[in-house]
């Protein structure tokens, strides 16, 4: 064998070594990793209360606003309720309040005492517009919303999770009246559908804060009358199936596939055929997130 070969002969010999080296450390690597996410721990979830849910429901807008009746919130509203009550939340619903209205009922929600209570959540289903949603006559802006619960202004919340859940969208493209078969929905069973752009920002809260959307910007929220929005319905259906027992993100992530999975296959209107929705959610929470029964 020449010099040469037996110089290359090294060379492949050391990649060879290198390449072992490097593997091994990358195992060790994803070994830490796989460590530390195993040790993360869990929202203390067994106080006295399971917390405070807010619903602020809204329907009707007030008349020149140019923003539609959003037909099927009521289902949502109630199907929300019903979940919400079986995870031991004490639910409080409002429905088409005026913004002072609804400023004053979150002033108030973020002035209570929750130190005896697990955490808060708050839904908002309503007509949306950038970082603001509709009240029955004027906008809100989200940040309004949250920031009232923020560690400096509500210090029994400190450490506790935030779960804010929006069914928002944009007000001037909603409901457009189509005949749709979609998903899961059978010939017999179709449904008048609103379709609506979403136009929400998702917006960074802070620590132990949980941000839930029904609609990635730039895409579609469709809400039937008579089922209620998809978004809703698919987030409802799991929280009865696993709400007590899977991971909440683990469980937002598996509303996001199935509501992605959905689309309009058979409309009147070909600009809408095919469409599909994107929830998304942005989680500033440092631990694990369960609902699991109360003794």
């Amino acid at each position: 064998m020449s010099n040469t070969d037996e110089g290359s002969v090294a060379t492949d010999s050391a990649t060879a070594t290198d390449s072992t080296a490097c593997t091994k450390n990358q195992t060790e690597t994803d070994a830490v990793i796989r460590s530390c996410l195993g040790s993360l721990g869990e929202y203390k979830m067994d106080n006295k209360r399971r917390g405070r849910a807010l619903i602020f429901n809204q329907e009707c807008f007030l008349w020149g606003l140019d923003l539609n009746m959003r037909r099927g919130t009521n289902v949502d509203r109630d199907n929300l309720e019903m979940r919400l009550k079986e995870l031991n939340f004490e639910v409080e619903t409002h429905n088409n309040l005026k913004q002072v209205e609804v400023l004053e009922k979150i002033s108030k929600a973020a002035e209570a005492d929750h130190s005896d209570a697990d955490c808060f959540l708050l839904v908002f289903l309503s007509h949306g517009e950038k970082d603001h949603v509709w009240t029955h006559d004027e906008k809100i802006s989200i940040q309004d919303i949250t920031s009232k619960f923020k560690g400096d202004k509500c210090r029994s919340l400190v450490g506790k999770p935030k779960v804010f859940i929006f069914q928002a969208c944009r007000g001037d493209q909603s409901d457009i009246p189509v005949t749709p078969c979609a998903a899961g929905v059978s010939e017999s069973d179709k449904n008048y559908v609103a379709m609506d752009t979403g136009a929400l920002y998702t917006l960074p809260a802070g620590a132990d804060f949980l941000m839930c959307y029904s609609v990635a910007e730039g895409y579609y929220s469709f809400r039937e009358p008579s089922n209620g929005s998809w978004y809703v319905q698919d987030l409802c259906d799991l929280l009865q199936k696993f709400g007590d027992s899977l991971e909440f993100t683990q469980l937002l992530t598996w509303v996001n596939w199935k509501v992605s999975m959905r689309k309009v296959e058979s409309v009147d209107n070909p600009k809408i055929d095919g469409k599909k929705q994107v929830p998304c959610f942005a989680s500033m929470l440092t631990k694990k997130l369960f609902f699991k029964p109360k003794k």
